[in-house]
């Protein structure tokens, strides 16, 4: 079978080589008499300009377009791996393609391609004809650790591959295409099953690790003597707020379920004395009083009237001079470089009946028609920042 176009570019270059040293010699001198031919033919003649633009101008290739629309075949088998639990398993030692297909009861006939196929995603390593973890996997895909964010990508496997599915829908309609679609509700179920919710509040803090650290440190806590997460389930920001800055006092806001879950986890890092949770639904109830609000993947839940209310909710509750943080994987002002944004801002119409992904600019706007006397932006990752708004 010939080898797909956008896949051409990743022949090794050998190859190409080992693949020409191979034609017939007829052929190659055929070649090279053309050529000559061609010079000769050029000698004392000069292009035109049209021509000569014509030839300065790259060949386009469909690759690119191939690889974006055919791209969906690495992130699939990454979900199935996790599905699988290959690298819990590997965690514990490598194997060899018997053993490993034996552990993960795979058909013999797709193991061996699936298993290299995630040697070349950069996730697996073979050596000696045994499988390893990668150690970015090794640390965050294996069940067994604290850092493990299996748990989201399972949740991305089981629901978000087939709702992507209907995208095209999604877009003709402005309709969700969820469990929605067929009166279900996924957060009611989430919340039902505490240790369902366990695992995916942790993925939740892994994923937000990057983010709660830089918020440490960039945000000028000495100001400030405390602060509450809005929707600060498991509690990995008030954590890392707290580890850093040992004359900060705080804690998180959210669902009841959640407590057990950020309790637990503020007492693994010894914090139970500074770190308090606050019982609430943060349409219903006040938000708690304190120096500095945090909103962190919030916001773009909702849609605008709900934007709207919740950052006035979270005005009426800071004092003078106080601050509201809100950070979110943001789209950059001009639309067109943070694309992670993008298609967040498209899980949204997803999974939700009205909420979007916005700008800096757009939050600042809506934060001074709220009242906040002042707002700036502090990038924070590679694709998350945050606006700092004062009262």
């Amino acid at each position: 079978m010939p080898i797909p176009p956008w896949q051409s570019s990743s022949i090794p270059e050998q190859w190409r080589r080992v693949a020409r040293d191979q034609e017939p010699k007829d052929a190659e001198t055929d070649m090279s008499t053309k050529k000559a031919a061609r010079k000769t033919r050029s000698v004392g003649k000069r292009a035109s300009p049209r021509a000569q633009g014509r030839r300065s101008r790259p060949r386009l290739s469909p690759g690119r377009l191939l690889q974006i629309g055919m791209g969906f075949w690495g992130p699939r088998t990454m979900l199935s791996a996790v599905e699988l639990r290959v690298f819990s398993v590997l965690a514990k030692g490598p194997l060899d393609e018997a053993a490993l297909r034996e552990r993960l009861q795979l058909h013999p006939r797709g193991a061996r391609d699936f298993l290299d196929a995630l040697v070349g995603l950069g996730v697996l390593q073979r050596k000696a004809g045994k499988y390893r973890n990668a150690p970015d996997a090794n640390e965050f895909l294996d069940s067994a650790k604290p850092g493990y964010i299996g748990g989201l990508l399972e949740m991305a496997a089981a629901r978000l591959y087939p709702f992507w599915g209907s995208l095209t829908e999604a877009l003709r309609t402005g309709a969700p295409q969820n469990e929605s679609k067929h009166g279900g509700d996924m957060f009611t179920a989430l919340y039902a099953d505490p240790e369902r919710l366990r695992a995916f509040l942790g993925a939740m803090s892994a994923l937000s690790m990057g983010s709660a650290q830089a918020i440490a440190a960039k945000f000028p806590w000495k100001r400030h003597r405390s602060f509450v997460d809005i929707g600060g389930a498991q509690g990995c920001v008030p954590v890392q707020l707290a580890l850093a800055h040992r004359h900060l006092t705080g804690g998180a806001f959210d669902l009841p379920p959640v407590r057990p879950i950020f309790e637990d986890y503020v007492r693994s890092f010894g914090l139970e004395s500074r770190l308090a949770f606050h019982d609430g639904d943060f349409f219903r109830d006040p938000m708690p009083q304190a120096d500095v609000l945090i909103m962190g993947h919030v916001l773009h839940n909702w849609n605008l009237q709900e934007k709207h209310l919740l950052l006035q909710k979270a005005y009426a509750a800071l004092p003078k001079n106080g601050a509201l943080i809100v950070y979110d994987s943001m789209i950059d002002d001009a639309r067109c470089r943070n694309v992670a944004g993008m298609l967040m801002s498209l899980n949204m119409l997803i999974e939700t009946s009205g909420g979007f992904d916005y700008t800096p600019a757009d939050c600042r706007g809506w934060m001074a028609g709220t009242g906040f006397r002042k707002t700036s932006v502090i990038p924070l990752t590679a694709v998350e920042s945050m606006v700092v708004a004062t009262k």
